[in-house]
């Protein structure tokens, strides 16, 4: 008898996502796994238990993790969960660990060895275990589908006998995997679409797009890229001179979508309650970073907001799983392919190297202790006194995730225009 792969059902509800799908289930079995899916594991993203169990899965409950080996799920376990864990079993998931001590001490104290694949480090040997920009990608696109159906009018351009039909203006406010996305799903729609980043290197990208760029283009915005490829957080002068200019261009638009969040801290403010105020009655904003406080001023996560001038706030959570059965399918592809790395390929058993650089990028805990350099300090802090945990790096913020390292810029484009997770060298969505 082979190793395990446990797939739960998820518990949280509002999270519709799989952890496998039935593709990844063969694959497993490939690698010489035996898998198990939780009954009912893959019903909100349209995956049927009779799908996985063609695909050779066993269909079990929720006990049966105790016998896994590897434990596969969308978000990070709870303690109830992990009391049925396997000490020394390989848990990979979501973990969003930052800011939730409590949580990740829960995870060494279990003597699980968890891996946080919202840490994988974006080099061209990971690109296909980014969740960040698989994930990121839907949102963008759904983004756009949301606030389509809250603008109720149409948002082409459409000459008729009896007329003309102006095309709605949207604005894309941060350029990252989520945000070209965005640009990309506005433009088929026939929008007319602006966007604007604090990165220099995002500018070709949007116009490629057929998108016009806005940026305050000044000494600090030529330096506002890290080595990753990501947005450097502005000083307070310059997010004042990019809130001067983006007012005025906001309060002639239909759409606005905003994407930047630094992971770790709450989200920027970059959409003030004047500006609102200054939109058009019909208007729509969707605020993608409302989990972590929203860039929005009058944002609130899981509903939308209606404002006095009659501008629609629309904070929806976990947008990716609101098009779960798509995301469900790529998120599986990047687990299965980090778990492949785990794999001795000649035993087919898991075989951990832990000095290889993706284990070292995204392991969390193991043996009984916090072993991530950003957290192990923070997860024994001194007796009566609390310590924050460290700020995640810039090159890890899923919103501004731009065109990674390895692949030429328009390949990239062209790769997050078209739904493919874009090329590598890393930030809502």
């Amino acid at each position: 008898m082979g190793q395990t792969v446990f797939i739960p059902r998820e518990l949280d509800a509002n999270e519709p996502r799989v952890a496998a799908s039935p593709d990844t289930v063969k694959r497993l079995a490939g690698l010489g796994f035996d898998v198990t899916v939780e009954t009912g594991a893959g019903t909100a993203s349209r995956i049927p238990d009779e799908e996985f169990a063609k695909a050779g899965a066993a269909i079990g409950k929720a006990g049966d993790a105790a016998k896994a080996d590897v434990v596969l799920k969308v978000r990070r376990p709870t303690e109830a969960e992990m009391k049925g864990y396997r000490s020394g079993a390989a848990v990979i998931a979501i973990m969003d660990p930052y800011g939730n001590d409590a949580a990740v001490a829960a995870l060494a104290k279990a003597g699980v060895t968890a891996f946080s694949m919202e840490f994988m480090p974006r080099i061209t040997r990971a690109q296909s275990m980014d969740v960040l920009s698989s994930q990121a990608n839907l949102a963008g696109y759904q983004a756009v589908i949301d606030a389509a159906a809250e603008y109720d009018r149409a948002l082409p351009m459409m000459m008729t006998a009896a007329g003309t039909v102006p095309a709605a203006k949207a604005f894309i406010m941060g350029v990252g995997v989520a945000g070209l996305q965005a640009i990309a799903t506005a433009r088929r729609l026939g929008a007319v679409v602006t966007a604007t980043d604090v990165r220099p290197a995002v500018k070709e990208q949007v116009q490629s797009l057929g998108a016009k760029f806005l940026a305050v283009e000044d000494e600090e915005f030529k330096a506002a890229e890290t080595a990753g490829g990501y947005a450097k957080e502005m000083s307070k002068e310059y997010q004042a001179k990019q809130a001067a200019l983006t007012a005025e261009h906001i309060a002639k638009q239909d759409i606005v979508i905003t994407t930047a969040l630094i992971p770790g801290r709450p989200a920027p403010k970059l959409v003030s309650a004047a500006m609102v105020a200054s939109m058009k009655p019909g208007s729509v904003i969707v605020d993608l970073a409302v989990e972590r406080g929203g860039n929005v001023e009058g944002a609130v996560a899981g509903k939308v907001v209606t404002t006095a001038n009659n501008v629609k706030i629309v904070g929806h959570l976990n947008v990716p799983g609101r098009v779960a059965a798509s995301a469900s399918l790529l998120y599986a592809r990047n687990l299965f392919a980090f778990l492949e790395t785990l794999v001795d390929k000649t035993t087919k058993t898991l075989a951990i190297k832990r000095d290889d650089e993706l284990v070292k990028a995204t392991m969390l805990t193991d043996a009984g202790k916090v072993v991530h350099p950003a957290f192990a300090k923070a997860a024994e802090p001194p007796k009566g006194q609390h310590v924050e945990p460290a700020a995640i790096p810039a090159k890890t913020m899923v919103a501004a995730a731009s065109v990674k390292k390895a692949a030429p810029k328009r390949a990239a484009d062209k790769k997050v225009a078209t739904g493919k997770s874009a090329a590598k060298p890393k930030g809502i969505a």
